[in-house]
């Protein structure tokens, strides 16, 4: 391709100079060959694209659409239920709630329903009323000096950092408006999430706004901040479901001076917080930083999140629970389909247990152990409408936490660009000129009819299955289009005439 390259380019180049010479036009294209076939021998000669030394100039074409593939591939490829992590339905959904305009769909499902894996709720012939007032939860044990009336569907935690400081202000003010909390991520509590709503402060392995010098948890920080009317719970991260036991990361390219100097790093560098708390290094001392938590808080909700990995370390966290006779308040599960704004594709894709499981196994065994009257289990992982709340209800949750949902209603496109600093709707970004796109006066009111309307649309559902209260939902309610299937009808139907069901 290269000889083909210049040899054509060479006498186009040939040719527009005798144009030139005899007709005096063609000056333009000329210039644009000699420039072309410099930058052609350019390309021929350096050494780190392949792709440039055989095909030079033309090379280019590959790069360019590498770089818009998810444009095309969302625009132009995709269907209404295609779409990673959403589907444009899914997300569509959300536009349309945090609008507040009808967000029906016409002519029937879109989904092939006729097959093994549908899942669906077992309406009632006989529905219930829908309660038009929106749920809420208690969350605190008996030792717990202040407890809080969450709502049923909150905000996930999500850093400032990751966020630009207009999209976390905006879903905190549209929080204070809806009456639900806003979970701060582990990058702090910053005064951008102090704008009257209610706040989960989020402690990760950063200890980021309550950290010594060194890294290490700073007791007199945290009481002090804990100080704030806003705070009303606080949540020991251990892990997250899309990259467990690998820490957080903000990249360098969005770590600002700001936001260094509310973590107290250093600026304009990759942070990786550790895989691990240097608090506390196994189940005794985590139940202890618990305790610790709750006295220096003055008796404030205390719970940590994680994703479930090796279950017989949740046993034994579960254990020293009751061996030391102090419980949190909450415990948030996270499932390995869990959002990020960065994580390594191995542990995005390959760690961590499925948040379906993962929910039931931790409310089973805080059943078998007779403590799960002690502690209330908030889910996080695709939490969106509400059909999702009520299964996440069913399996064994108490409140539900979205992040990516609460992000659709700020206006976010899923371009999966949270990672480069280049998110085209300033949601992900701490580039102030795409900051500016995003509007906090309209999000904000967004974000709390997406909130409102998702909790109604869960009302709605509540009700056709013939329930008049959330506590009463389990996974009775549910079926899945396996559920009345013969054997024989998936096995060999002629030679299992005998055989009708497991």
């Amino acid at each position: 391709m290269r000889n083909n390259f210049f040899a054509v380019g060479g006498l186009a180049l040939i040719l527009a100079l005798c144009i030139n010479f005899f007709f005096h036009t063609a000056y333009f294209l000329t210039i644009v060959l000699i420039v072309l076939l410099a930058v052609g021998f350019i390309n021929t000669t350096q050494h780190k694209h392949a792709i440039l030394r055989n095909f030079p100039v033309l090379g280019y074409f590959r790069y360019l659409f590498e770089m818009i593939a998810p444009e095309i591939q969302q625009y132009f490829i995709e269907r209404s239920t295609d779409g990673k992590p959403f589907s444009r339905n899914e997300r569509s959904l959300v536009y349309q709630r945090a609008k507040n305009i009808d967000s029906t769909t016409p002519f029937g499902t879109q989904l092939n329903i006729n097959t093994s894996n549908y899942e669906g709720i077992k309406h009632s012939i006989f529905p219930a009323v829908v309660n038009e007032d929106l749920p809420r939860v208690l969350v605190g044990g008996p030792d717990c000096k202040q407890p809080y009336a969450a709502s049923l569907l909150n905000i996930s935690a999500m850093s400032f950092g990751s966020l630009s400081e207009n999209a976390v202000i905006a879903l905190n003010k549209g929080a204070k408006k809806g009456g639900f909390y806003h979970n701060t991520g582990e990058g702090g509590l910053t005064q951008f999430h102090l704008q009257g709503g209610d706040v989960t402060w989020q402690i990760g392995t950063g200890y980021f706004g309550c950290r010594t010098a060194d890294g290490n948890f700073d007791s007199e920080k945290f009481a002090e901040k804990t100080k704030h009317p806003e705070v009303k719970m606080i949540e020991i991260k251990l892990s997250q479901g899309a990259k467990p036991g690998h820490g957080g990361v903000l990249p360098a390219s969005k770590n600002t001076e700001e936001i260094a100097k509310i973590r107290g790093v250093e600026p304009h560098t990759t942070i990786l917080s550790p895989p691990s708390h240097s608090a506390f290094s196994d189940a005794k001392g985590l139940i202890a930083f618990i305790a610790q938590l709750r006295s220096l808080s003055n008796g404030k909700p205390i719970g940590f999140k994680l994703c479930i990995g090796q279950t017989s370390e949740f046993e034994l966290i579960c254990q020293e629970m009751v061996i030391q006779n102090c419980f949190p308040d909450f415990i948030t599960v996270d499932g390995a389909e869990g959002g990020t704004g960065a994580a390594p594709l191995e542990f995005a894709d390959g760690v961590g247990m499925p948040f379906e499981p993962a929910l039931i196994f931790v409310n089973k065994t805080l059943i078998n152990l007779g403590i799960r009257d002690h502690v209330k289990i908030i889910s996080s992982g695709k939490i969106i409408s509400g059909y999702s709340i009520l299964r996440a209800v069913a399996m064994g949750a108490d409140i539900c936490n979205s992040a990516r949902g609460f992000m659709f209603s700020l206006g976010c496109i899923q371009a999966l660009r949270c990672n480069n600093n280049s998110c085209p709707t300033g949601v992900a970004t701490q580039d102030k000129m795409l900051m500016k796109g995003l509007v906090v006066t309209d999000k904000s009111e967004r974000v709390y009819h997406y909130h409102k309307n998702t909790l109604h649309s869960a009302n709605e559902l509540l009700a056709a299955a013939g329930k008049t209260n959330f506590s009463d939902v389990d996974s009775s309610i549910f079926m899945r289009g396996d559920e009345f299937t013969n054997l024989s009808d998936l096995y060999f139907p002629d030679n299992l005439t005998n055989v009708s069901r497991f």
